[in-house]
């Protein structure tokens, strides 16, 4: 007999063929769906799907209005809807390049926010004040690591009040590589991290016999290119200085000589024309595309309107659902660039014997999360609405205003890191698993997809959009209150992970392509 419960599913668009439950009902509950009932045909946890309508086999399902994915045995109203019954099919999405675009309404220059960052040369600005320890290859990143150790604790925060801190960027290969490959990507982000705006002053280190030579990167990157009040770095090799010892007592010299300098810096109002935000997402569930990630694209495109620049990630993670993103494009070649990311993605999940399916993880489908297709749906709402004005390679310098999408893998540390080297000053992370993930030099917000999860890690989340779920706020509210928090942020306020010192381990460089 049916269990009568009241309404707990959501239905995202009038033609989806699933809704998604906001809590757990057990088997024979009966769900209250508009103006009509469903019995659940199996205990269906929160996050999850529920059939809304019988699928017959092989046919799709729609979720967002969208196919995610093909009906595998046949589904019946009532059924739970995942892995057991929702396959990933390939089939061929529409591109029709810049159909949707059109400017964007921006706001008069004098109804402009601002925040409190450091005016840094070159017309940029900073919401951190960090010096850097660079490696160049693996094989230097003790070396930093002890180097970075010499200036921690109570005294240097009191000595140098306006620093945020010195942090080590351990470069994790460097050596062993195709030096005309993807080897220039790292090369690439090391060298844009080097002239990040949130450091003021760096140090970089190699071994001395690496593929990845300092010189190199000083070179391919024109780091030797300075501007006007920019603090000079040093660059040394741990052969050429003499060992780990006595290099480690060089570099923590060199660093002595950039702190007062570097300590002189404060905050004074800056135009969010200067800020660039990372968006990426990481443990999603079912609820991420319908709370935490459509938050953050209204608080995208609200920075958009004052004049500030958003950019998304994770190829892998748009993967069926990029036509909406070409819609959306301002000129045929972008698209067509995100378009041919999109293609080498398919060829290198082939040539390894994968498909980009694999994609959802385990705990994304203990979430509610089936197929790639649903993930990619969800997570494009992190891009709101605005026009789609530049695509970047990966860690590639972030240089125009607007909406943009970078070529990152899925995987979090690999992705923000390449949106943080591109120059992202502050990043936004949504979660519906509960990741605890930072960015330093870039501060990272944490947005919670629903309120279980916040209350749970309640030392890790920043944000909660799980009030969505509950009625108590729209996704308008939840967009607004969150990029209040991003002026707020990037004025000075501590994140979560900067709290609790995360944040100093997560620099990891893409590393596409064979190893030697």
């Amino acid at each position: 007999m049916a269990t009568q419960t009241d309404s707990c599913v959501i239905q995202l668009h009038s033609g989806d063929d699933v809704g998604v439950l906001k809590r757990t009902v057990k088997a024979g509950a009966l769900i209250a769906n508009g103006v009509s009932s469903i019995v659940a045909g199996a205990t269906i946890p929160a996050g999850h799907k529920v059939a809304l309508r019988s699928v017959t086999d092989g046919e799709p399902v729609k979720k967002y209005g969208q196919v995610i994915g093909f009906a595998k045995g046949g589904i019946a109203v009532g059924d739970h809807v995942h892995t057991h019954n929702l396959v990933c099919l390939d089939f061929k999405r529409q591109y029709e390049f810049c159909a949707d675009y059109k400017p964007w309404s921006m706001y008069p220059e004098s109804d402009r926010k601002t925040f409190l960052g450091f005016a840094r040369p070159g017309g940029r600005a900073a919401t951190r004040n960090y010096v850097a320890v660079l490696t160049s290859v693996n094989c230097s990143a003790s070396v930093a690591r002890y180097v970075a150790e010499r200036f921690s604790g109570p005294d240097f925060k009191r000595d140098y009040p306006n620093i945020d801190g010195v942090v080590a960027f351990k470069t994790q290969g460097g050596c062993g590589v195709n030096v005309n490959g993807p080897f220039q990507i790292l090369r690439r982000t090391i060298g844009n991290m080097a002239r990040h705006p949130n450091i003021s002053a760096y140090v970089m280190i190699g071994l001395g016999c690496e593929d990845n030579q300092v010189r190199g990167i000083r070179d391919a990157c024109g780091l030797e290119n300075l501007a006007e009040g920019e603090i000079p770095p040093e660059y040394m090799t741990v052969q050429g200085t003499g060992g780990s010892r006595k290099t480690i007592e060089a570099a923590v010299a060199a660093i002595v000589k950039m702190l007062p300098r570097a300590n002189e810096m404060r905050r004074t109002p800056q135009p969010l024309s200067k800020l660039l935000l990372a968006e990426n997402c990481g443990g999603s569930d079912g609820n991420s595309g319908i709370t935490a990630n459509p938050a953050l694209g209204v608080a995208s495109d609200e920075l958009i309107r004052h004049g500030g620049t958003s950019v998304l990630a994770e190829t892998t993670e748009i993967y069926g659902a990029e036509h909406l993103l070409l819609r959306r494009a301002a000129t045929t070649a972008i698209a067509e660039k995100l378009t041919r990311q999109i293609r080498w993605w398919e060829d290198y999940a082939r040539m390894h014997g994968g498909s980009i399916d694999n994609n959802p993880s385990v705990g994304n489908k203990e979430g509610g999360l089936t197929t790639i297709y649903e993930k990619s749906l969800g997570a494009v709402a992190k891009g709101g609405q605005a026009p789609l004005m530049a695509v970047y390679d990966y860690a590639e310098l972030i240089t125009t205003q607007g909406f943009g999408f970078m070529d990152t893998p899925g995987y979090d540390p690999v992705s923000m890191t390449g949106l943080v080297a591109g120059g992202c000053n502050v990043g936004v992370f949504t979660t519906g698993r509960g990741s605890v993930y930072g960015c330093k030099p870039a501060p990272c917000i944490k947005v919670a997809t629903n309120t279980p999860l916040f209350n749970w890690m309640e030392e890790d989340m920043d944000i909660n959009a799980g009030t969505i779920l509950e009625g108590k706020e729209t996704v308008q509210e939840v967009g607004a209150r969150l990029f209040d928090k991003i002026i707020s942020v990037a004025s000075g306020e501590k994140t979560k992970s900067e709290i609790n010192g995360i944040g100093d381990e997560e620099f990891q460089p893409w590393f596409p392509g064979a190893q030697y």
